[in-house]
């Protein structure tokens, strides 16, 4: 039985109140996928490096094998679980996030999605996947970062997702991408310190209304785990569950950059989803990066493997994307009557 008919027949049994196993896996995903564009030029946008013409030739048959290597990822990590939810960042705009989940052979999980519409220069944008099965949406909106009231130039609005799991339990969603480093610039880090704090005003925005709120916060936040940016802005509200072992053998990081790899790629929790006795939680060594050989491509310089990138600077390599994914799996139960 594949993973769409498995989690088909896990989802009829709980709607008809059948007997079901006393625990159900629930899978949130997270991945930076690397410029997914479309090849058509928004006038709005400086866009034209992605585009048939340009020196990338990023050309619709480039841009079809990009949809369906995507597709490929999900569907391989859906052969042991199928995620019920896929934050995703560095897409462009909904027709590539309809291409993707309509038209790809993603198309067959059947998929839902939301995105931002951002002030971001390139035109990028956050966006989560969700399966309407084990996720109903109540309410979603965007959340601007004051980036130019502060002297920088626009950047990704964070999304925000609000719906109810199978468990009964409302789950608060934040999927964020925060700005670029830059080159390690003094800039750069107080830009993306303004966007953590966006970010953090949101999560205290929830507790305030919420008892115990289950949060996950999911992006690429263009900073490891012992950067400072965690220990000023979230180290007191959210966690990060740790690594299961098989995971830090395949792979020691989500990005590698001149052999050095790094963990940009984060899913924090509030302390609600670490509860042991909660109907819905997560533990440590529930998170893992995903790491399919076929992702993967020999470090020629530095040695070892590194992410199989779409390009290499303007080299076309007709990969995935230069991170790789991260997973972090939940567990939860029916209401008790």
């Amino acid at each position: 039985m594949n993973a769409v008919c498995r989690f088909l027949v896990c989802w009829c049994l709980g709607a008809w109140g059948c007997a079901v196993p006393a625990q159900q896996p629930f899978r949130v995903m997270f991945y930076n996928v690397e410029n997914l564009f479309d090849c058509r030029h928004d006038s709005l946008k400086d866009d034209c490096e992605f585009l048939p013409e340009a020196e990338k030739r990023w050309t619709p048959y480039r841009y079809w094998r990009k949809l369906n290597a995507l597709s490929k990822v999900v569907a391989a990590v859906a052969e042991e679980r199928l995620p019920d939810m896929v934050g995703l960042c560095e897409v462009e705009n909904d027709s590539v996030l309809f291409d993707l989940t309509r038209r790809s052979s993603l198309r067959a999980l059947g998929y839902r999605y939301l995105m931002t519409c951002s002030p971001d220069v390139r035109g990028i944008d956050v966006a989560l996947l969700y399966q309407p099965g084990s996720f109903r949406l109540l309410a979603s909106r965007e959340v601007a970062v004051p980036s130019e009231r502060e002297g920088f130039r626009p950047t990704r609005n964070i999304l925000y997702a609000k719906g109810r799991v199978l468990s009964g339990d409302t789950l608060h969603v934040l999927v964020c991408h925060l700005p670029s480093r830059l080159g390690k610039t003094l800039e750069s880090r107080r830009h993306r310190r303004l966007a953590a704090s966006t970010l953090r005003r949101q999560v205290d925005s929830i507790a305030a209304v919420s008892v115990r709120p289950r949060i996950i916060v999911m992006g690429d936040f263009n900073a490891g785990e012992k950067d400072v940016l965690f220990r000023e802005y979230f180290d007191t509200v959210l966690y990060e569950p740790s690594l299961s072992p098989q995971s830090a053998e395949r792979a020691k990081g989500s990005y590698r950059y001149h052999g050095v790899w790094e963990t940009l790629d984060h899913i924090l929790v509030s302390p609600a989803l670490l509860d042991a006795d909660a109907r819905f939680r997560t533990a440590d060594g529930k998170r893992s990066f995903v790491a399919f050989p076929f992702m993967c491509e020999p470090d020629k310089t530095y040695g070892g493997l590194r992410p199989f990138r779409t390009y290499q600077g303007p080299i076309y390599r007709g990969g995935y994307s230069d991170h790789f994914p991260v997973l972090l799996d939940f567990e939860w139960r029916f209401p008790e009557e």
